[in-house]
């Protein structure tokens, strides 16, 4: 299944990580998301709620907002969104266009590295 998400690097940052939304690809238990070249386990950590697989980094993943505020209230820092998905994400939240004041409207290749992590775990 894929959806539309809101991802947010946690690790080293307070609420002003790196972010993007952009379609993910959800495995069939909805533990495991994969996103641009990278695959996140459900995770109760300090300030995500999702772990990279690899990394052991912290994110926090969730639906996209339908009020367009996705960001944590205290944080800061434009979106990346994916140019692919902007049509999408406008329908969503019931806006015309992108708020360039608040993203970065980029090009993220779908990758979702699924053979990778199974042979990563199951070795």
């Amino acid at each position: 299944m894929t959806a539309i998400k809101y991802i947010e690097l946690k690790t080293g940052y307070n609420d002003d990580g790196p972010a993007w939304i952009g379609k993910v690809k959800i495995s069939r238990s909805g533990s495991t998301v994969y996103f641009n070249d990278h695959a996140f386990k459900k995770y109760n950590g300090i300030s995500g709620n999702f772990i990279d697989i690899e990394s052991g980094d912290e994110y926090w993943i969730s639906g996209v907002k339908k009020n367009g505020e996705d960001r944590h209230w205290a944080g800061k820092g434009k979106i990346i969104i994916d140019s692919k998905i902007i049509p999408e994400y406008l329908e969503m939240v019931g806006e015309e266009e992108i708020n360039k004041t608040k993203f970065i409207i980029k090009d993220i290749e779908d990758v979702f590295p699924i053979e990778r992590i199974n042979l990563l775990l199951n070795n």
